[in-house]
């Protein structure tokens, strides 16, 4: 039984058919859903979709792409949403400089407001980060400064040594369908040598459909598949390393209860 710690239950291409896309995933043995929010407008249907399925939990955060619309968001408005005991989760935030669609200010400056808000509550962080390594490093690593708290790099596609640094900093790293892209030798070669307890498994759903989906709108049911693959890297069971990201999910997501 594995959980699949992100997806999009709420995104077009999944919440036509919410029910159904749920029912597959549970027939492949996926016993549990985050599913993340990425803008303030998308909160309520995000935990209203949670609290109608007991096995569907829920974040609440800006993702970089939608910082400059939200770039007077204060605290205070995640801290009430984050009181919700379905919200597990902050995020997902972060920085993203491939597609800079928003100012790189605003996202440095809302990423901070909601580290601080993961630290005020304990709920983990989910931090989306691309083609920003540095600066995702040198905040993780100012703020940890400031006070530690729960973290996540999700759907991880960046260096080695980026990874790296980030455990050093005690993050949790979460492989998405990505890692069974033929492209990416380096990110299969890194997955080997995640610490057991740092390691979580995801699809990002709708997008990123692992082999053998490509081309397909990907489904929560997929990140089953991303499992697999996963523990043929690390040379154990799928059933193994289910267990084992499962058990770590609960770790980082206190509040998550089934």
């Amino acid at each position: 039984m594995v959980i699949d710690s992100h997806c999009h239950l709420n995104y077009k291409g999944l919440v036509e058919e919410q029910a159904a896309v749920l029912a597959r995933a549970r027939a492949r043995g996926v016993r549990g859903f985050l599913n993340i929010s990425t803008r303030r407008s998308e909160w309520d249907a995000v935990v209203a979709t949670a609290h109608r399925e007991p096995d569907v939990w829920a974040s609440i955060g800006i993702h970089p792409h939608e910082a400059d619309g939200h770039a007077d968001l204060g605290a205070a408005a995640l801290r009430e949403a984050a009181t919700d005991p379905k919200v597990i989760a902050i995020g997902e935030t972060g920085l993203d400089y491939y597609y800079d669609h928003s100012d790189r200010q605003v996202q440095q400056d809302l990423f901070r407001v909601h580290i601080g808000v993961a630290r005020e509550t304990g709920l983990p962080i989910v931090i989306h980060t691309r083609d920003a390594e540095d600066d995702t490093l040198r905040i993780l690593a100012e703020e940890m400064a400031e006070g530690t708290f729960p973290a996540l790099i999700h759907c991880f596609t960046a260096t080695a040594e980026f990874g790296r640094a980030v455990l050093d900093l005690g993050l949790t790293i979460s492989i998405s369908g990505i890692v069974t892209f033929k492209n990416a030798k380096d990110l299969q070669a890194f997955v080997a040598e995640i610490p057991d307890d740092r390691l979580l498994v995801e699809t990002d759903s709708p997008f990123l459909a692992p082999v053998p989906h490509r081309g397909k709108v990907c489904e929560p049911g997929f990140v089953a598949d991303t499992c697999a693959y996963v523990a043929g890297l690390r040379g154990v069971t799928s059933e193994a390393l289910a267990e084992m990201t499962s058990t770590n999910f609960f770790r980082l997501f206190k509040r998550a209860q089934l």
